[in-house]
Parts: C-alpha cells; structure tokens; sequence
C-alpha cells in the first residue's frame, strides 16, 4: 500500500517538475497547454496518494466499477470539499484549460491564465509538503517555483483581429471572467503579476544588469542578463508563515518563546513575523519585500522565507532574542 503512494507521489513531482521545465521553455509555442496538462496529472497523482494513505487503495477506484481510477476532478471533491475554495477553485479553472485546449488551441491562453498557474505551483508545493512531508525544493531549487512570465496585453481589438469569431469571442469570455474572480479570490487562486524597475548602481541589489546608451532613444540599451527570477513578490503573510512552519516541521524544529513569563516551544505565528521584519528590516529590503502601491500590499520573495527558517535553525531561541534586543532599543530611547 504505502509502496504504490510512493511511486504515485515520484510520479507527481516528475510531472511537476516537467510542467515547469515546460513552461519555463521560450521555445515552446504553446507552453500554457502544455504546463495545464502535467500540472494537472501531478496534482492527480499526488492527491491519489494521499487517499491511499488515508483511506486506502480501494478510496480511488470507481465503486462500481473496481478496474477503474477517479478522474482529478473526482479527487478534488474528495479531497477539498468546500466548493468554494481558492484552491479548488484555481485547479478546477486550469482543469477546464486542459480540457478545451484540444480543441481551441491558441498562444494568447497565458495572457489569461499565468496568474492561475502561479497561485496553481505555490499550491501544489505546499500540499506536498502538508499531504506527503516533502519539500520540492529538495528536487528543484526555489527560484525555478516563479514562473516565467511574459505576458502582453490582451485587449478585445488584437483578440478580435487574430482569431475567428468564434475563437475571440471564447477568449474575450474567458479573460473577463478570469480577471473578475482574480479581484475577488486570494492568492490561492491567482497571483496577480505586476512588474517594478528602479535604477540601482549597486550590483548586489540588481536583478537586472543594463547597459546605458547616452545617444539612445530609451535609457535602457542592452539587457545583459537576469540575475534572480525572486524578484517577483508572489507571497502573501499568511504565505510566508504558512511555508515557514512547513518547513521547520519538514526539520522537526521548534520555536523556543517566552508564554506569561515561562519558556515554551510554538510555532512561527504572525506576531513572529512581524518581530522578524522589525528587527532585520525586512519590509524596506528589496531582496525579501516589494510594496505594492495598488491595493496597499506587501509581497514577499522565497528568500524571505529562507532566510527566516534558516535563521531559527541556526538558534531556536532567536524570537526571544528579537525580543530582548527591541526591548533594549527602546529603552535606549
């Protein structure tokens, strides 16, 4: 039993992995396709194992009809049974991609769907990490998790000009309703995809290094090289506590803190973070945080959660620590 979810589970990360290889693929015309489809068989495979471990090989075979697995919607349902789940929600959009893709087949369906893809790879790491105790960065390094994304604008005049009425009319449909639920959904449905440049003449802080051309027309000449695909803030708060405690459970590590005058040991809760992003300023350091003027939010970088993990492994003891040196500065004062 536990031998067929392990090989469920190696199946997953593999089709995972080839996703993103996918996606991440300049060359490959039609990589949003291509990326719905082995998204969708690794999410399938890996919730598969989960109900074998949970309820056993018979748990996702038909009833009726014993020679026969459940679909990837059917594991859905059983799996995440609140409808209206973010998540669900986001797998079930990227289901009906795969699906219809056969037959509408056109370069312009990652103008519409990158920001579902995105939420759909930060999802899948954390419930491999919750279902199966395995951190996907161990298979792949963290920064291959933001996807590249190259979107242009897809207004109703270019759909309208390059496809038949028929094929617009579908995307212009798609496209609207996609962006409707993306204003109403959390990040577990759809990372919003913004873009920030800012001249810096450190090289340390630069995710891009330009070459300045004093006769050009734009200021930026030549793009020489990206240095860190991180520069896209894709986390959420609640997403960097979130893949923190995941990651020091994945380490059976835990925080040692001072409770009504006694140490005890807890979790990395958000009074945690915050005392984190006070102490090492975090929020005013580009490497972890971006400030996003529309919507008055904050995003966070892979590094951000990095860095706080590797800094409690290192001391376990450091949230009391925080403590002690904040309160000495502001005692100072």
């Amino acid at each position: 039993m536990e031998n067929i979810a392990t090989r469920l589970v190696n199946k997953s990360v593999e089709a995972f992995i080839l996703g993103l290889e996918i996606y991440n693929k300049p060359t490959i015309k039609y990589r949003a396709e291509g990326f719905a489809f082995f998204i969708s068989n690794a999410w399938e495979l890996m919730l598969k194992a989960y109900l074998v471990n949970k309820d056993g090989l018979e748990s996702i075979y038909f009833k009726d009809k014993p020679d026969r697995t459940l679909s990837l919607e059917n594991c859905i349902k059983k799996v995440f049974t609140n409808k209206n789940d973010p998540l669900r929600l986001n797998l079930e959009r990227i289901i009906e991609l795969r699906n219809t893709s056969t037959h509408f087949i056109t370069e312009d369906y990652e103008a519409i769907y990158a920001p579902l893809f995105q939420a759909c790879v930060i999802n899948y790491a954390e419930k491999l990490q919750e279902f199966h105790n395995i951190d996907i960065t161990q298979e792949v390094a963290s920064s291959f998790l933001t996807l590249n994304l190259n979107v242009d604008k897809l207004s109703d005049e270019r759909v309208r000009a390059k496809y038949s009425k028929e094929t617009a009319e579908r995307l212009i449909r798609e496209r609207n309703e996609i962006q409707g639920e993306i204003v109403s959904e959390n990040p577990s449905f759809a990372i919003p995809i913004e873009t920030h440049l800012y001249i810096t003449k450190k090289e340390k802080d630069a995710d891009l290094k330009v070459k300045i051309e004093r006769d050009a027309t734009n200021s930026v000449a030549i793009i020489h090289d990206i240095k860190d695909s991180n520069s896209i803030y894709i986390y959420t708060t609640s997403k960097i506590i979130s893949l923190v405690n995941k990651r020091l459970k994945a380490k059976n590590i835990k925080l040692n803190k001072i409770v009504r005058g006694e140490e005890t040991k807890g979790i990395f809760t958000t009074n945690d973070f915050q005392l984190f992003a006070k102490f090492y300023h975090l929020k005013e350091n580009s490497k972890y945080c971006c400030f996003y003027p529309i919507g008055r939010r904050y995003g966070y970088s892979i590094k951000t959660v990095d860095f706080i993990v590797e800094e409690i492994t290192k001391k376990p003891t450091i949230i009391i620590h925080i403590k002690d040196e904040l309160n000495k500065n502001r005692a100072k004062k």
